[in-house]
């Protein structure tokens, strides 16, 4: 298989920035994680990307309750203050957050405000591609941005893939030129058969042939259990070691449960995807499978009925990244692991008239993992200062997230990648 092969195995400011203050909490010590890092690739550190498709409100996801003008703007869909999740004196965040919580307070959750790019398109087409290319607004690019980082400096050939797109038939970051290997949601494939894994692939590579078993037997499970456990969990009456049929690939057994439906069934298609990159038929491989993972959660694209939806998609976030970080840390990968949301945009301030939001500027951005430095960063919600079009200003380019993953986490030259030079974010612990 060459290097740059495309694999698609589918089925069918004006305020200065605000910076937390500083943390006590314990750092490795330095000398250790200096050796480790000179024994280590810079693709040994993953990177899971997570789509909120649509645009996600970021208002009433992280929200400015001491602001009176919030409440002004949003008299009906606005988050009461006394259901909020507060963070400090200013901002909280949406009630079904709430599992975040523990992340937040071991300072493992970082949120970036005010993200967004000069001259916003308000076009999800065009505004997508603005962000999977990091182009300029008026720039058109044709790699995508994880693309190039991969052409600088190539993932070892020992690993089953560049990239594993979950839940998606969009390449997005991985663009034309890295080798991708989409996996189906299995959900979506409930009466679907066995997907076909070519005989000569097992003979090719066997490390990419054993995730596609992996998500086979997945897709068979799914198949044969009621809807209720369509998460592939298997139930409290069933043994483990019967959830897999016959001569199919061995899954993981997880101790993580993993929420119920399409999401968590993405997230524990990834994990898997992980434990299958550590072993390959439990015979240890070199490196740990794929660079990163992209999920995909859909229907951020609120316009009328706001309020439900975005709370059953916030609630669906959370649970899936507290089991995420649960069957990490059953990998031994979280301290490893970068997390990070993105959208092609954020929504208006104002709530229209059907009480949803309209396609706005800047959203606030998640990032965690066992080595993020958690707090507030960015520019917080300035209500005050809405341009003519009802959108906040831009306080943090998203190609500032970008440079953060180049070069800190990965140790490339973001700027050669993002074709400009975007100062990385204080996210990481040293």
């Amino acid at each position: 298989m060459k290097r740059r092969t495309f694999l698609s195995m589918t089925a069918a400011a004006g305020a200065g920035l605000w910076l937390p203050p500083a943390f006590c909490a314990q750092e490795r010590d330095a000398a250790s994680r200096a050796s480790m890092s000179a024994a280590r690739g810079p693709y040994d550190n993953l990177l899971i990307l997570i789509e909120l498709k649509g645009g996600n409100d970021g208002l009433n996801t992280v929200i400015p309750y001491a602001d009176p003008l919030y409440y002004q703007l949003r008299k009906n869909i606005g988050i009461r203050r006394d259901q909020a999740i507060a963070l400090d004196e200013r901002t909280a965040l949406h009630p079904a957050l709430q599992p975040l919580m523990p992340l937040w307070q071991a300072q493992q959750l970082a949120i970036v405000q005010g993200v967004s790019y000069a001259q916003p398109n308000l076009s999800h087409f065009r505004s997508i591609e603005i962000w999977d290319t990091a182009s300029r607004a008026d720039q058109y690019l044709r790699e995508g941005w994880l693309t190039r980082a991969f052409a600088q400096r190539a993932v070892p050939s020992t690993f089953v893939a560049d990239g594993v797109v979950i839940g998606s038939a969009e390449m997005g970051p991985l663009a034309n030129g890295a080798r991708v290997v989409a996996l189906v949601n299995p959900a979506q494939f409930i009466k679907a058969a066995r997907l076909a894994t070519p005989v000569s692939l097992h003979e090719r590579n066997p490390a990419l042939a054993h995730i596609l078993d992996v998500e086979n037997e997945i897709v068979q499970a799914a198949v044969r259990l009621r809807p209720a456990s369509i998460d592939g969990n298997t139930s409290a009456s069933t043994p483990r070691d019967k959830a897999a049929p016959s001569g199919a690939a061995m899954q993981f057994s997880f101790e993580t449960r993993f929420p119920a439906g399409a999401f968590g069934t993405s997230i524990k298609t990834a994990m898997q995807v992980l434990a299958a990159g550590e072993t390959s038929h439990h015979t240890p491989v070199e490196g740990q499978g794929v660079a990163v993972i992209r999920l995909t959660l859909n229907g951020f694209d609120t316009h009328q009925n706001q309020p439900a939806q975005q709370a059953s998609l916030l609630r669906q976030f959370a649970d899936g990244l507290v089991a995420m970080k649960s069957a990490l840390t059953e990998l031994g990968r979280w301290d490893d692991t970068l997390v990070m949301t993105y959208a092609e945009f954020g929504r208006r301030a104002r709530e229209n008239q059907s009480n949803g939001t309209d396609h706005g500027t800047v959203a606030p951005h998640f990032v965690t993992g066992g080595r993020v430095r958690g707090g507030l960063y960015g520019l917080p919600p300035m209500l005050a200062r809405l341009d003519g079009n009802g959108n906040l200003p831009v306080g943090v380019d998203f190609r500032q997230l970008y440079a953060t993953v180049l070069g800190p986490w990965w140790g490339l030259d973001a700027s050669a990648v993002l074709q400009q030079r975007f100062e990385p974010l204080p996210l990481l612990r040293v």
